[in-house]
């Protein structure tokens, strides 16, 4: 009996809810609430200015999960970039098509002497056109941050923009090793010409010898060339120098300097592709000749008298008949 006994209360003890001692029921009033004991992003922010958090790995810039410049790089780079790029684009085309319907290519009207002086060495046509073609690539892949997503990622889905977004990247950084050495060889090959010289203002106010029937003089760089030159001397020492931050993330700068990089290296690359729009326009459909100076090397002496006065008399005066290769058969016989 006392078995059974000993048996029946540890049963009841067992099976027994827990509600029979006293201040042990929960109650649901009292329970602690976290969304309500929870703070808002907003009160956090106005505590702090930014947020972080304990870590154990031995990064310390790990441990910053917020900061609120991050949400105003973020409309600037999801927003106002792209208009800026699309906009500053868009308006440098219309212009150059308005400019051409109006004016027109800038026509040559020189008599041929059939005496060719050397306008660019070899070395300097190398220099420009590995330039010219490491800017294009940079151009292009630069512009598919800012567009990629909206232009190319609808028509080939998100899998194959991913990896054409991946090589893009690859490329731009390959690319701006040879345009940035290409910016330091137009520094050393043409800096002299490029200087500011006495008669660059008059060229400027006649705007290239539109305005107005007078000859315009120049050197071997107009004052509109030399405003060119420096710009991509400028614009691409700042290209590459924020290039060269965002290349090695965390490096040189924190978040907020990295954030900072990218908004200037966006700006320049915008107005930087703007502006050699114009410069392609100038060095082909806009201006007779152009092209084939930078092209072949050469230009015919009428021509640089018309359009490069001052410095084709400088390289005539320096050289020797002898030295000047004859004319083509064909200009001898007109002769």
């Amino acid at each position: 009996m006392k078995c059974l006994r000993l048996i029946s209360l540890l049963l009841f003890v067992a099976l027994a809810p827990p509600t029979f001692a006293q201040g042990t029921t929960p109650n649901r009033d009292s329970a602690p609430n976290p969304t309500a004991q929870s703070v808002n992003e907003e009160a956090l922010f106005k505590q702090e200015s930014k947020i972080g958090g304990r870590i154990t790995i031995p990064d310390d810039r790990a441990h910053m999960l917020i900061q609120p410049q991050g949400r105003e790089w973020r409309q600037f780079h999801e927003v106002w970039l792209p208009w800026i790029a699309g906009a500053s684009i868009i308006l440098m085309l219309i212009a150059l098509i308005g400019f051409y319907m109006l004016v027109g290519p800038t026509r040559s009207n020189y008599q041929p002497t059939g005496q060719r002086i050397v306008r660019f060495r070899g070395v300097e046509r190398f220099t420009h056109w590995m330039t010219a073609v490491s800017f294009i690539i940079l151009g292009l892949t630069g512009l598919n941050y800012f567009f990629g997503k909206r232009l190319i990622m609808p028509l080939i889905g998100p899998a194959a923009f991913g990896d054409f977004t991946q090589y893009a990247k690859y490329s731009h950084n390959f690319f701006a090793w040879p345009f940035t050495l290409g910016v330091l060889l137009m520094v050393v090959f043409w800096v002299r010409d490029n200087l500011p010289r006495r008669g660059d203002w008059e060229w400027i106010k006649s705007g290239g010898g539109i305005i107005g029937d007078r000859h315009v003089h120049a050197g071997r760089f107009n004052a509109g060339q030399k405003l060119m030159f420096w710009s991509v001397v400028i614009g691409g020492t700042l290209m590459f120098a924020s290039g060269l931050i965002l290349l090695f993330p965390l490096k040189w700068v924190d978040v907020n300097g990295m954030q900072l990089t990218n908004v200037v290296h966006g700006l320049i690359g915008s107005l930087f592709v703007a502006g050699i729009l114009a410069h392609i326009y100038i060095g082909t459909i806009g201006m007779e000749g152009a092209f084939e100076a930078m092209g072949e090397g050469t230009v015919d002496l009428g021509w640089a008298r018309q359009h490069h006065d001052l410095w084709a008399e400088e390289v005539v005066g320096t050289a020797r008949r002898e030295d000047l290769p004859p004319p083509p058969a064909a200009v001898r016989q007109r002769i």
